[in-house]
């Protein structure tokens, strides 16, 4: 139960110290994830497609201005656009505990619960690095702490093969709908299904998208442009036709 901070404050562990304690030594001073383990499987950028991000000469400045920031935040050492295409990420998504509701509550609580994602790519083992996260929190509790974990969610992620002749056809016909050459990137968007075609059937796929960057996706105003709309329509029109050939 819930303690009062009066009476228990010092000598009663508090578990959302504990917990915050924990999550916040799960980076390194430098961005990295400091999960034993964690970065076996991470391929290197190879020169062609950093030559290409390169060239396209991405605004950091702008990109985290349009959202009230202006620092990366991620590893040191990649630029912003290799941090979000090419790089594994551990992000807190919530965290919660005690007392949480109008006016002063002076409690020690008893529980605090956090959500905690992964993006994982290239060949990283979501069944390798689950594990190690938990035996990571295990470790580095106190006494009197205990912890639980509920989520058995994990996927691996899924490298798809941008020299086949598809990508190049498909990436030829949205050139003719768009003014600018389409771009093979990658995205953290979480389509597991994408890799049990590739593991289960031994099928790749083509993964376009025509969404911008000020859509906001996951806020509450999430948008979607009706010009990418329409002329994502036309695109997919010319990649059918361009496959079919």
């Amino acid at each position: 139960m819930d303690l009062h901070s009066g009476l228990y404050g010092g000598p009663a562990i508090n578990p959302i110290r504990v917990l915050t304690k924990i999550l916040g030594s799960l980076h390194d001073d430098e961005g990295r994830v400091t999960i034993p383990g964690f970065y076996e499987g991470v391929p290197q950028l190879t020169n062609s497609v950093k030559a290409k991000w390169d060239a396209l000469e991405f605004n950091t400045d702008k990109f985290l201005g349009d959202v009230g920031l202006t620092t990366p935040a991620g590893e040191k050492f990649y630029p912003a656009l290799e941090q979000m295409w090419s790089r594994p990420t551990c992000d807190i998504n919530g965290i919660n505990g005690g007392y949480t509701g109008d006016g002063f509550k002076t409690v020690l609580p008893a529980m605090a619960h956090a959500k905690v994602s992964f993006r994982l790519v290239g060949q990283q083992d979501p069944e390798a690095i689950s594990p190690a996260f938990r035996k990571f929190i295990r470790d580095n509790l106190p006494p009197d702490c205990t912890v639980e974990f509920h989520s058995e969610d994990r996927a691996n992620a899924t490298d798809l093969p941008v020299d086949a002749r598809e990508f190049a056809l498909a990436q030829k016909a949205l050139g003719e709908e768009w003014p600018n050459e389409a771009m093979f990137i990658g995205m953290g968007g979480s389509i597991p299904i994408v890799g049990h075609f590739q593991q289960i059937l031994g099928m790749d796929s083509v993964l376009i998208g025509f969404g911008q960057a000020n859509d906001l996706i996951h806020s509450p105003n999430e948008k979607y442009d009706l010009r990418s709309f329409e002329k994502g329509t036309r695109s997919w029109i010319r990649v059918l036709h361009a496959l079919q050939a």
